[in-house]
């Protein structure tokens, strides 16, 4: 991905980031406590931790998955607050290379012309 990997507009990356797949063992109405839970417990014991965003999806069992993206100094502290949130199992944990979007995939007409 040399080329195209890039932080988002207004972000210098000083430390990794993390995707992180998680599996929950409660229910979709339940998240919002634990989004705030964890959202706690990142800003009291591990403020070097960034929750970018996070995707949430219920599948056809009911079980709730979700896919965040994270900015710690490593995955043993990405596992640290896994830990002490409780309630899920962290299924995948994957060192973001870089990101890209449409944009950086111009249409091969407009591509030619520049």
């Amino acid at each position: 991905m040399s080329g195209l990997a890039r932080p988002p507009d207004g972000y210098d990356r000083a430390m990794p980031r993390y995707l992180i797949v998680r599996r929950f063992s409660v229910t979709e109405d339940e998240m919002p406590t634990v989004g705030r839970r964890s959202r706690e417990i990142a800003d009291e014991h591990f403020p070097e931790i960034v929750w970018e965003h996070s995707h949430v999806v219920v599948d056809a069992d009911a079980t709730v998955w979700t896919y965040c993206v994270y900015e710690a100094p490593d995955e043993e502290t990405v596992h640290r607050h896994a830990s002490r949130l409780g309630q899920h199992e962290i299924d995948a944990l994957h060192e973001i290379a870089g990101d890209v979007s449409p944009a950086d995939f111009p249409p091969l007409e407009a591509a030619a012309t520049e």
